[in-house]
């Protein structure tokens, strides 16, 4: 007695002594994939920095062979001036891993300088004024920022807003925007990913706030937004109000969706189906396994 390929049969009634002990029909031998990691949090100065954006097209698997999905988290903020920012946790399918994204900064800490990079930068600070770098091909760098104010988080389509460098600025934005996301069509859907956390102000004064994924706070807004969950959006910047210093927004989780033409044919993550596509969408971590058909001779 053996398993044996027999590839698959069209048109065929199997003879007595041969039986169907895999799955139906084999899976697909390609896939695309999107694979966006957790955002970093936000400081009470700089915005989070979106996490990291790989996408592609054709990308070869192996028929039956299970694939572990990792599904980053987002990077929590920071609460009371603790400088306790963290970047968010990297995403991964295959041999594809998209790096989390950069925390922001509010003051000078040499461990916190690690976690300003990422798959996007995240904002600069008052000690630490220029913005986090970014991964190559999955981000931008975060904004800069100045002793009264401080940049937005980098995202996936454009880099991180550069503080006003004067403090209030006079009729606009002090605090530099986050930087934009980036659309796909993955989820069956025109969904925006990867943008990064709007800065905050660390004055008293009222002033404007960054824009982004996740709005940062000022003296009137308080408290940062977090990062849209499952999109690896930046955490906004917290604010200080001249007495209390607000908490930054987390971080939003990762995702992962692997998608291929036609019917259903593999396994993992949530399955939807949508113009001529199937999806497998990971909001957390799995595995995805393309489908292999198997045949006993007796």
């Amino acid at each position: 007695m053996g398993i044996r390929r027999l590839g698959r049969p069209t048109g065929y009634n199997f003879p007595v002594g041969l039986s169907n002990t895999g799955d139906a029909v084999d899976g697909p031998t390609s896939v695309d994939y999107l694979v966006v990691a957790g955002g970093g949090g936000g400081a009470y100065a700089g915005g989070g920095g979106a996490g990291g954006f790989s996408t592609g097209s054709g990308f070869s698997i192996a028929i039956g062979t299970s694939y572990p999905i990792t599904v980053g988290n987002g990077g929590p903020g920071e609460t009371a001036y603790d400088l306790n920012s963290t970047k968010g946790s990297n995403s991964v399918f295959s041999s594809v891993t998209s790096i989390g994204g950069g925390a922001g900064v509010s003051n000078y800490v040499p461990a916190i300088l690690a976690k300003n990079n990422g798959g996007s930068g995240g904002g600069g600070g008052l000690g630490v004024p220029a913005g986090g770098s970014a991964t190559p091909g999955q981000g931008n760098a975060g904004g800069t920022g100045n002793p009264g104010n401080a940049g937005g988080g980098g995202g996936a389509g454009g880099a991180g807003g550069n503080a006003n460098p004067s403090s209030p600025a006079p009729g606009g934005s002090a605090s530099g925007n986050g930087g934009t996301g980036t659309p796909s069509p993955y989820s069956g859907s025109a969904v925006t990913y990867a943008g990064g956390g709007g800065g905050g102000c660390a004055s008293s004064v009222n002033q404007n706030f960054g824009t982004g994924s996740a709005p940062g706070g000022n003296s009137s807004t308080t408290t940062g937004s977090p990062g849209s969950p499952n999109t690896g959006g930046g955490g906004g910047a917290g604010s200080y109000d001249g007495a209390t210093f607000h908490n930054s927004g987390n971080g939003g989780k990762g995702i992962v969706i692997i998608r291929y033409a036609g019917a259903q044919a593999a396994g993992g993550g949530s399955y939807s189906s949508s113009g001529g596509y199937s999806i497998h969408t990971f909001t957390g971590d799995g595995t995805f396994r393309s489908n292999q058909a198997g045949y006993l001779i007796n």
